[in-house]
């Protein structure tokens, strides 16, 4: 098959172009090239709903960890690279954590005092780089605290996260990428094994890790499940959550009418954090592998072949939501977005991460009187697996 012929669209697609502005690519593909072969990245991107959904619902057929994946190269065996039964083995020891009255009886209140207290230190200056100053901030700490790991190791992670994140979206297999993340790994991994140590001597029912180690000896994972489990979730929840608070901050303040209905009522935000999901994907996809030879839709997969589910393209399909490319709290289907993906593979921490952005939407409104993006054109988002501003200017009334 002559895959540039075939696929003329995915021929024409980079990582910079779609880093740039994937969705009007999204909507080329997905009206003439559903399911598109991108050689600059060696996968196949499909970007219909249906067709998104129908793969993730396919663990048996499209699988998570095989050796073509960056983050079974990064990370090893852990939750999102094996499939039942150890998959829900895994998942169902750390589910109970994120349930929507867990986070609210465990660790919410420490969120909102966290993004308080980042908050605090530069609502005097009238203006800020939210980034810096709080979205990259306020996931590390929520991390640290809920799996019960000191605070002061808040640098260490960033440094190590970043490393991570440059890992997963290596798809040019760059050595001292992977070098570089992996020698992070066994940091981390060695500091969650320290703190199984600490806490199978001195519990702590409020930390997740301890929770773990203390588990009823029919869910207990193994030592080294419980390290490599929770460097995956750590992990899952720190991009992720950044993204959706500065993506949400940028929504609001170019969509200023929605702005000003949040001011009035706060309990719009519920609505205002799935939508910022929908429609601007702080995690564009997710990727699967063949796990052996078939036909899709007309496409012939090989065993082995990626193919990366375009969570993004999928939220802006127009047979699911009406006006996709529209910023609209009141859609009538907004809870069937795929920002958390879906089936087995769902996102653990979807709760989390709702609840996070939540509060720091909250605390910011209440706390930066008349807080707006004060450049649009600097907030605008960016980045290809990973999307949101690399920068944003926010300023407020003192």
């Amino acid at each position: 098959m002559n895959q540039a012929s075939t696929f003329p669209i995915g021929a024409a697609v980079t990582a910079e172009a779609l880093a740039r502005g994937p969705y009007p690519i999204y909507r080329r593909m997905r009206e003439s090239e559903p399911i598109s072969w991108v050689p600059a990245l060696r996968m196949y991107y499909v970007v219909r709903y249906d067709l998104v959904a129908r793969i993730l619902e396919q663990p048996e057929l499209f699988v998570v960890g095989t050796d073509q994946s960056t983050l079974f190269d990064t990370f090893g065996v852990h939750m999102l690279t094996v499939e039942d039964p150890v998959h829900s083995r895994y998942k169902s020891a750390f589910s109970a954590a994120f349930t929507p009255a867990a986070l609210r009886d465990g660790i919410e209140t420490q969120i909102r005092a966290q993004a308080g207290n980042l908050i605090a230190g530069f609502a005097a200056a009238g203006e800020t780089d939210l980034r810096p100053a709080f979205a990259a901030r306020l996931p590390i700490l929520t991390v640290l605290a809920f799996f019960g790991l000191s605070l002061e190791h808040e640098a260490d992670f960033r440094l190590w996260y970043d490393s991570f994140e440059r890992a997963l979206a290596n798809f040019a297999w760059e050595s001292s990428v992977r070098v570089a993340a992996k020698e992070n790994v066994e940091r981390l991994c060695g500091l969650i094994r320290d703190r199984i140590e600490h806490f199978r001597r001195v519990p702590a029912p409020a930390a997740l890790i301890s929770a773990l180690v203390h588990a009823a000896s029919d869910k207990r994972l193994d030592d080294e499940e419980i390290v490599r489990n929770s460097l995956i979730v750590m992990f899952g929840g720190i991009s992720t959550v950044e993204a959706l608070i500065l993506n949400a901050v940028y929504a609001l303040s170019s969509h200023p009418e929605t702005l000003e209905r949040v001011r009035r009522d706060q309990a719009l935000l519920r609505a205002v954090v799935d939508e910022t999901v929908r429609w601007a994907g702080p995690v564009q996809s997710a990727t699967r592998h063949v796990a052996r030879d078939t036909e899709f839709e007309g496409v012939s997969l090989r065993a082995g072949d990626t193919v990366n589910c375009l969570l993004a393209a999928a939220n802006r399909d127009p047979s699911v939501f009406v006006e996709p490319d529209r910023f609209d709290i009141d859609r009538p289907a907004l809870r069937k977005h795929l920002g958390f993906a879906m089936g087995a593979h769902h996102c653990l921490g979807a709760n989390l991460a709702k609840l996070e952005g939540r509060i720091a939407l909250e605390e910011l409104l209440k706390r930066l009187p008349r807080c707006r993006v004060a450049d649009l054109t600097a907030a605008v988002p960016y980045g290809n697996e990973f999307r949101q501003p690399q920068r944003l200017p926010l300023v407020w009334d003192r």
